[in-house]
């Protein structure tokens, strides 16, 4: 171990080897290193390491990444510390977001890299990271000085490097501070500003990550949620070194009792450090959209198409179906979906638009986390029965909750998805008539929002909420007969919720409208957690609303 004396001697004369910076990939041999800090989703809180084998995509990441230098101080009144520069690995049995940010990152650059990781549950940008007068757990200072003996120690060992960039995941103990709260924005830019002036590096880039609204809080406190995502976007707006970073889609692991509160859980976090690392290579002019166009245009000039419209949430959108268990399952026609489908034009837009198709592709993987949904055994089903052309154009956001999709939305506007889903319906239908084809919507199928079945209000409203959505639909698409088929898997079982049978207010709903076709997906595979159907499940979901199309066309 170092002395006290030495290490305070190594800040006092401390100078960043990097002087003038920017952010550029040419330099493959200098050590770039990067920032983690934060509150408790940035630590890892309620994430554990067995549990990544869970999740094929990151298999390996429970092992320690030997290329990869790690600092890290982590807690509040009880620290964990490194001892130094180690080897890049989990902490205290949890799983943080750099572990998938290091791998990703190091696959697509040749240059090594570090993380510096400074993080706290249950801290306020307003005072414990307040960089003026931190109190509390004054993790400003602490941040700081950590920083700094990381990189006085790179200086002592002649380590060329260069600060690259600043990830920041904080603001839930914001929301609970009637000063903290409305102010979050300016106290976020005088953060980002005393850290560059701190860290004697002007252009330091700043990754902040988007809350995670997903859960309770996400629709219970949505009003103080959606204050600190206006600071947050205030200043990733007006900052050319700010980079907001989207984080509603990701998974959020649910237990028993219900479980949902504010942390991601471990495939959240695996999820969540991907983005980061997204975010920060295409800023250094790494591309991830592969582009899938189809090659031919797979239909007859002035043939007619049925087009088929998928949406949702998580399920809709595959969160816990992964391509590598696909190839393992027992029925061995499931292989084939593995492989494009040039007969079938596709489009979509995931995650909210986290992921969005490059105009009409073929029908099949899309590179989204690993991860696929019903669209693939759905499109098999029917093409297995119908003759002629059929297209898939899909809208999901596994992140949000019924009331995002209502023609009104609620308070928090950037979460509005209706008017985004109904143009594009709108214009995935234009673009196939301006191919010379007559187009017929064969319907819209819809699987339940999973979380509003969690959440006593949400779950009250929920079929009034669907029902909202359907005859609005019908107004705005000018098809007052559109077919809806709206599925719903057993819903979340509590006993302080199951007071509210929900199945039997969408069957309601479905006894007064014919065109309101309502399915009960209620013999999928078991699933692994609550609300969330793994990949066996999303094959068969697919399948099942193929049969009820085929028998109520």
């Amino acid at each position: 171990m170092k002395s006290p004396s030495l290490i305070l001697v190594a800040i006092l004369f401390w100078v960043p080897v990097e002087k003038a910076f920017a952010q550029t990939n040419d330099d493959q041999k200098t050590l770039r290193v990067f920032i983690f800090a934060g509150q408790s989703n940035m630590v890892g809180s309620d994430s554990k390491v067995q549990d990544i084998k869970r999740f094929p995509p990151y298999a390996g990441l429970e092992e320690a990444q030997e290329n990869v230098k790690f600092v890290y101080c982590l807690g509040r009144e009880n620290k964990k510390r490194s001892d130094g520069w180690e080897a890049l690995a989990p902490v205290n049995n949890i799983v943080g977001p750099e572990l998938s940010f290091a791998r990703k990152v190091s696959r697509h650059i040749k240059a090594p890299i570090a993380i510096i990781k400074v993080a706290a549950g249950g801290t306020h940008l307003g005072g414990d990271w307040n960089p003026d007068e931190p109190i509390g757990f004054k993790m400003y200072p602490l941040a700081l000085e950590t920083i700094r003996q990381a990189l006085a120690d790179l200086d002592k060992r002649k380590i060329k490097y260069r600060l690259e960039g600043f990830m920041w995941h904080q603001g839930e103990n914001d929301m609970f501070n009637k000063d903290y709260m409305p102010n979050y924005g300016k106290n976020l830019k005088n953060f980002l500003a005393k850290w560059r002036r701190d860290l004697k590096t002007p252009n330091l880039k700043f990754y902040i990550g988007e809350l995670n609204t997903k859960t309770i809080w996400g629709m219970d406190l949505r009003p103080r949620m959606y204050a600190i995502s206006l600071g947050q976007r205030e200043v990733t707006n007006s900052d050319p070194r700010a980079e907001y970073v989207p984080t509603s889609h990701v998974g959020a692991e649910i237990g028993r009792p219900v479980g949902l509160h504010y942390h991601y859980g471990t495939l959240g976090q695996l999820q969540h450090g991907e983005n980061y690392a997204t975010a920060y290579l295409r800023t250094i002019g790494v591309q991830f959209n592969k582009l899938r166009l189809l090659k031919t245009w797979p239909y007859k000039k002035s043939s007619p198409i049925k087009l088929f419209i998928m949406a949702g949430h998580r399920n809709m959108e595959g969160e816990r179906a992964f391509v590598q268990e696909l190839k393992t399952l027992k029925a061995h026609n499931h292989k084939a979906l593995l492989e494009d489908n040039p007969n079938i034009a596709f489009k979509y837009d995931l995650g909210g638009s986290y992921k969005v198709s490059n105009g009409w592709e073929p029908l099949g993987l899309t590179d989204y986390y690993d991860t696929f949904g019903p669209e693939l055994s759905f499109a098999r089903t029917i093409a297995a029965k119908e003759s002629g052309n059929i297209a898939i154009a899909k809208f999901t956001h596994s992140g949000s909750q019924i009331i995002d999709w209502t023609p009104e939305g609620s308070m928090a506007k950037s979460r509005h998805l209706y008017p985004k889903f109904v143009q594009f319906v709108k214009e995935s239908v234009q673009e196939l008539i301006s191919k010379g084809h007559a187009v017929e919507v064969a319907g819209i199928f819809y699987h339940v929002g999973e979380n509003d079945m969690s959440f006593h209000p949400y779950r009250r409203d929920a079929a009034k909420r669907v029902q909202a959505i359907v005859n609005q639909s019908r107004k705005d698409l000018a098809m007052p007969k559109l077919k809806w088929y709206v599925s719903q898997q057993p819903p979340t079982d509590v006993e302080r919720l199951n007071k509210l049978d929900v199945v039997a207010d969408f069957a309601k709903v479905a006894a007064v409208d014919p065109n309101f076709i309502h399915l009960k997906t209620f013999n999928l595979p078991p699933q692994e957690k609550m609300l969330v159907i793994t990949t066996k499940g999303i094959v068969r979901l697919g399948e099942a609303i193929a049969a009820v199309y085929l028998n109520n066309k």
